[in-house]
This record gives C-alpha cells, structure tokens and sequence, in this order.
C-alpha cells in the first residue's frame, strides 16, 4: 500500500502540477465552449452537428452530414486524447487523501463517458438519434468528473492544518 499523498509533494512539483491543471483546465473548458458554440448545447443542436440540416428551409446557418472520414477522424483523435488527460487526472485522484469510493470513482467514470460520449456521436452520425441524449449526460458527467478531480487534486496540496497541542 502506497502512502504518499499530493500534500507531500515539494512545492516545486505542486506549482507545475497546478500550472498543469490550469493549462488543462483552459483547454478542456474551450473544447466545452465550442461544443456549446456548435451545438448550442440543445438535442437538436447537436443532432444537426453531425447529420445536417439540409431539409430545414428555415435553418439560419446551413449544416451538412459529416464525412467518415470526418468522424472516424473526430472519434479517434477524442478518444486517445481525452483518455491520456484522464489517466493522468486518475494518477493524481489516487494520490489525494479523500475517500477510496470517491477517488474510485472519479479514476473510472470520466474514461467510461469518453467511450460513451464519442461512441454515442458515432453511433447518433449512424441513425441512432436517441443517442443524442446519451452524448449529453455522459459529455455533463464527464465535465462534472473533470471539474471536481481538477478542484480535489488542487485542495489536496493544502491539507487542513491540525490544531495545535498545548504543551506547557
């Protein structure tokens, strides 16, 4: 059994850790940013996204179905990506000192999402469209998992300091 814990990093290791989190932080909530920015965050938003809206007349902005190509490209390039940041913010999980189902949790569920979130968009460019509703609570797990890994890694290198013993 392993007991070293984050709080007992030098504070060098701690300040590239958090600068890592932060820089991870910054590119993890654009690539947020810009589902919202095309999708719009809605069921229909990111149904459009992927298979089109070349039968809507009225749509503002015209979409078309994406290529294979294209999201044989998407999927795997998420995939490998997303699960190294989680296997890394899974490294650090472990390292803290809250409790084993949580950090246990937190280590499994975010690679889980990934698989069902990029899974579920294939499967949606397919012809599932009910997957849309998959993709978006597994895409708000994930980020949920991502923030709160992010907040308890971070809260990890500052334990609450023990009362002082009056010793007289």
């Amino acid at each position: 059994m392993n007991d070293f814990k984050l709080a007992q990093l030098p504070s060098e290791l701690k300040w590239l850790t958090g600068i890592f989190l932060m820089v991870l932080s910054i590119g993890f909530f654009t690539g947020i940013n810009f589902v919202h920015f095309t999708t719009e965050a809605h069921p229909q938003g990111i149904e459009e996204n992927y298979l089109g809206n070349e039968d809507d007349l009225e749509a503002l902005q015209m979409k078309f179905k994406k290529s294979e190509a294209q999201m044989l490209n998407l999927t795997h390039t998420h995939i490998l990506s997303m699960s190294v940041i989680f296997f890394i913010l899974s490294i650090l999980v472990y390292l803290t000192s809250y409790q084993l189902w949580l950090r246990k949790f937190l280590m499994i569920e975010p690679l889980l999402s990934v698989l069902v979130t990029f899974g579920g968009i294939y499967l949606l460019w397919l012809g599932c469209t009910w997957m849309k509703y998959v993709v978006i609570a597994s895409g708000a797990l994930m980020t949920l998992s991502f923030l709160v890994s992010v907040l308890l890694i971070i809260f990890s290198f500052f334990p609450l300091m023990k009362k002082p013993t009056n010793k007289i």
